[in-house]
């Protein structure tokens, strides 16, 4: 693909063909995003896969959680001890539905909690009775997103513009569910400016914090902002709070597709009301 845009269109037209009659248009994003997310990490876990499966067997019986075991010997945030992928889910069509829930609860509890939030079940149960579940699985694993191929800074941007189109065609209200592109930068280069004397340096570590994050626009486009027009080295932190569980998991998965830490983004409100 030469561009971001390029790769969201494909992406968004190939999943027309199997979506189309089965889900309204605006719809659509409610399949397509955790889509994109499980295929970005199977290709991001495709090189360890093995020694994951390898090091869950050694080690599930001989310690309460193996978790930090396995993360540290692969390098990673996330893990899945299921054998299947996408792509090997292709194998078995017959079993698809059994063997797509197998691969889901395969993944470490961080990930879960982002599909349990994305609300998937209804729409898997959807597709696989009308027998599409296993066309969408096909689709998919064929669909490139290795960080050889993507890297974090474009699967973000590739994430962003599927966003646009879903919320574009939900008709949400601005700034409800999406704020574009254009007006986060704006918003973010009002903030820092002024705040050169602060930002520059080296070895400037800084936290960010939205308590009404959203998807996260604001504090990743925040931080390419600062590197982009003031200090290329600052090390930002990034922290954010969501109400809607469906938002949430969206910036919570993006966090994570961009190589931030997915933990420091929460649900819930820290608003106190008082009758």
């Amino acid at each position: 693909m030469s561009n971001h845009q390029d790769l969201s269109n494909l992406i968004w037209t190939t999943c027309d063909n199997v979506l189309r009659g089965l889900f309204k248009p605006h719809e659509y994003g409610d399949v397509v995003l955790p889509f994109v997310v499980l295929r970005r990490l199977d290709c991001v876990l495709e090189p360890q896969k093995d020694k994951v499966l390898e090091l869950w067997s050694q080690y599930q019986d001989k310690v309460k959680d193996p978790t930090p075991i396995i993360l540290n010997q692969i390098g990673t945030t996330f893990f899945n001890t299921s054998k299947f992928d996408l792509r090997r889910l292709k194998q078995d069509p017959q079993n698809i539905y059994l063997n797509f829930n197998n691969y889901l609860n395969g993944y470490d509890e961080g990930v879960r909690e982002i599909i349990e939030n994305f609300q998937l079940e209804k729409p898997i149960e959807k597709l696989h009775k009308n027998n599409r579940l296993f066309k969408l699985v096909e689709m998919f694993s064929e669909v490139d997103l290795h960080p050889n191929k993507v890297d974090n800074r474009q699967m973000g941007m590739v994430y962003e513009e599927l966003l646009r189109k879903f919320s574009e065609m939900s008709n949400e209200t601005s700034g409800d569910h999406y704020t574009p592109r254009d007006i986060v930068r704006l918003l973010v280069s009002l903030l820092f400016t002024g705040e050169e004397n602060y930002l520059k340096g080296e070895g400037i570590v800084r936290s960010m914090f939205d308590p009404c994050s959203g998807t996260g626009g604001i504090l990743t486009q925040g931080k390419e902002w600062v590197r982009e027009n003031i200090n290329s080295k600052v090390d930002f932190i990034l922290f954010g709070q969501e109400l809607n569980s469906q938002t949430y998991s969206i910036c919570k998965s993006d966090m994570m597709l961009l190589g931030e830490n997915p933990n420091n983004i929460k649900l819930g409100s820290s608003l106190i009301v008082k009758t």
